[in-house]
């Protein structure tokens, strides 16, 4: 697991770098400005996800170490994959934008406190690696938040070249999600598939779950269809980049991860087909 070990911690730094370089502060502003939609998103993928994820491992009868691996892929917030497909999708760019940012940098201390709470729940005694949950929230801090605030700076200064390099950005960090999974399959090649096979039904009916939760729940609760599609979006397509960073600090073991690298391939499959079908009927 070398190779996932080194290149997950700078992948995901080039990745929320690039966020960070598509942010402004009326991102944030924003919010404040039309806090119901943001709300509806924030609790779909921060309380809603989680519960769910951890539902459907009880009815399922998932195996303990992938039951870990899916509350952990559960608990990372959507990624840049989700901006760009909502954009597609012709949904609002700009709640995603900001549910992308704001999630991502209060990331550093949900995601640590649902794994810990999951490791509670789920009764595991065993984690390979001693670490507590402040040094999870420290070496998140470093990867996750740090890059953002660095990339809005570079944003501030030289917004010309971002705003004319938008689209190269939004591909090399779509790039670098795929380059990390890319290093999973190939590294555990002999083992994957048998992996695959075993998580492959609960991250299918987590993300198709979850996207059609959100769909629903926006349509009742945020103002338009474009916020609706948005956060159908947000709340299948998780931080798959994330998930293996968190999960290589806490096990030595591949099949911890295969959860994610599951997840990685469905949500990508699920969320263009469902852009499809949006686009066909508009």
């Amino acid at each position: 697991m070398e190779i996932v070990t080194s290149i997950a911690p700078i992948g995901l730094a080039l990745i929320m770098l690039g966020l960070g370089m598509n942010l402004k502060i009326q991102n944030f502003l924003r919010v404040a400005k039309f806090p119901k939609d943001f709300l509806v998103g924030f609790i779909c993928q921060m309380v809603v996800l989680p519960i769910i994820a951890f539902i459907l491992i009880k009815l399922l009868n998932t195996p303990i170490e992938l039951a870990l691996g899916v509350m952990i892929i559960a608990a990372a917030p959507g990624g840049v994959t989700s901006n760009v497909l909502t954009k597609f999708a012709d949904g609002d760019v700009a709640l995603s934008i900001s549910l992308t940012a704001i999630i991502s940098l209060v990331s550093i201390i949900s995601v640590p406190a649902i794994i810990f709470l999951s490791i509670d729940l789920l009764n595991i005694s065993y984690v390979s690696k001693e670490i507590s949950m402040i040094g999870i929230s420290l070496k998140m801090f470093f990867v996750v938040t740090v890059p953002v605030i660095v990339g809005m700076i570079i944003r501030h200064f030289a917004e010309n070249f971002v705003l004319n390099n938008v689209l190269l950005i939004q591909r090399i960090s779509i790039a670098l999600f795929v380059l990390v999974f890319i290093a999973i399959y190939i590294e555990e090649w002999d083992k994957i598939l048998s992996f695959i096979m075993r998580a492959g039904l609960i991250a299918l009916t987590l993300n198709i779950v979850m996207m059609i939760v959100g769909f629903y729940v926006a349509k009742f609760f945020s103002t338009g269809v474009a916020q609706q599609r948005c956060i159908s979006l947000e709340c299948g397509l998780q931080n798959g980049t994330l998930a293996v960073f968190v999960s290589t600090q806490l096990f030595d073991e591949m099949v911890y991860i295969v959860p994610t690298a599951a997840y990685a391939l469905v949500m990508m499959v699920t969320s263009i087909f469902f852009v499809f079908i949006i686009k066909k009927n508009t």
